[in-house]
């Protein structure tokens, strides 16, 4: 018994001692290498900071506003529909800002960033026909008899009021190290790879206000005048019209957190860092995450039919007799649940560096799939994207 106690008390002395000395080389190589890149690298930034900005191309998914009202003849065909003016706003100019930190003599960089931007957009589109006046005569006996000059009581328009403002701001929170480009052939060339966090904030909010009257007309009546021969007498018939009202307000938004990938690629391809190196660089990212999707809509429609007032004779008129249809009451959707967002993402471009400043421009796009409810009255799953050019200047501190 005590042999075989033994045997295995040995066994696990020489695992420990093959350990010890392995860990003892590996420790030995890693501090050779760390003192031959902190020689190589003495003079590199310990901190750098960049600064920039891009113009984002927005994609637009959520459903349009567009009411039936009862009833209600199509609109005009010279009428343009209001639904191409609800459009969100396409275009954000982003704010972007990083910090790096590279501890001097490793290849491991701690970087913290964030991208902000907001837009707003206003329609207030007016479309309307331009009605001419027009001669009302009222005939009371053959010397007695009155013309006068009218202005139409209504005329067929279309007006449309659509407000939508959207924010965005994603922060990233990495902690990478540089494993080179040999595998590529490129000797000098940098490639980190990165893990960290995503955190992701979207909001947009809607206010849409429709108002028409699609078929406004003038009508004449005749009616025989009892001064007179028997005659019949056409006198103008005051002009029924629609009146139509619709509006939309609409809350969205998508809180969320995951981790994050990445992998940030630089290849010089001009001069050097002392003098001025030109650099092509690429990068792409990955992250999931995990959060809140809410959105609360509310719209109503109105739509009433004015049939006018019957002139049977001048001095008998008869009131506006409106007739109207409502739309049944909305209640409000609120609607709130718990999302899985994936999220991809990449840039390429070029950069100027010159030893402790650096300027890029490139080109940079950022989706997020299914990331907020579109819908009006049911769920509507939609992406949100940012894509567009982009440029930043960085400068190093340290080192």
């Amino acid at each position: 018994m005590s042999e075989l106690t033994n045997a295995r008390a040995n066994r696990t002395n020489f695992r420990f001692q093959l350990l010890a000395t392995v860990s003892a080389i590996a420790l030995l190589s890693s501090m050779v290498g760390a003192a031959k890149a902190s020689d190589d690298d003495n003079d590199h930034p310990t901190i750098w900071i960049e600064l920039g900005g891009q113009l984002s191309r927005l994609d637009d998914g959520q459903d349009v506003f567009a009411p039936e009202f009862p009833n209600s003849p199509p609109r005009p065909s010279t009428f343009s529909s209001s639904q191409k003016f609800e459009k969100s706003p396409l275009y954000s100019v982003d704010e972007t800002g990083k910090i790096s930190f590279q501890p001097s003599g490793s290849d491991w960089v701690f970087s913290a960033s964030v991208r902000y931007g907001r837009s707003v957009s206003k329609k207030d589109v007016n479309q309307q026909t331009y009605p001419k006046s027009f001669l009302t005569k009222w005939i009371y006996s053959q010397v007695n008899h009155v013309t006068r000059i009218k202005v139409p009581l209504a005329a067929k328009f279309a007006d449309t009021r659509a407000q939508t403002s959207e924010s965005h701001a994603v922060l990233d929170f990495q902690a990478g190290k540089d494993i080179g480009l040999g595998m590529l052939g490129v000797v000098d060339g940098s490639s980190a790879v990165s893990l960290g966090v995503r955190v992701a904030q979207f909001n947009r909010k809607s206010n849409i206000a429709l108002k028409s009257d699609p078929d406004w007309h003038r009508q004449y009546k005749y009616f025989t005048n009892p001064y007179l021969i028997p005659t019949r007498i056409k006198i103008d018939k005051a002009e029924p019209y629609h009146s139509n009202v619709a509006n939309l307000q609409a809350t969205r938004s998508f809180h969320g957190i995951g981790p994050s990938l990445s992998w940030n690629a630089s290849a010089p391809l001009l001069g050097d860092t002392k003098g001025g190196e030109v650099a092509f660089d690429w990068g792409l990212n990955a992250a999931l995450l995990f959060g809140r999707q809410k959105a609360k809509t509310r719209h109503q429609t109105t739509g009433r039919y004015h049939t006018g007032t019957q002139l049977a004779h001048p001095s008998l008129p008869q009131p506006f007799r409106p007739i109207t249809f409502q739309g049944p009451a909305t209640p409000d959707h609120t609607r709130s649940r718990m999302v899985t967002v994936p999220n991809v993402g990449g840039f390429a471009g070029l950069s100027f560096h010159v030893e402790n400043f650096k300027v890029s421009a490139g080109y940079r796009a950022d989706l997020f799939f299914s990331a907020m409810d579109g819908g009006i009255d049911a769920a509507k799953n939609e992406n949100v994207g940012f894509y567009g050019p982009f440029a930043s200047v960085s400068v190093g501190i340290g080192g």
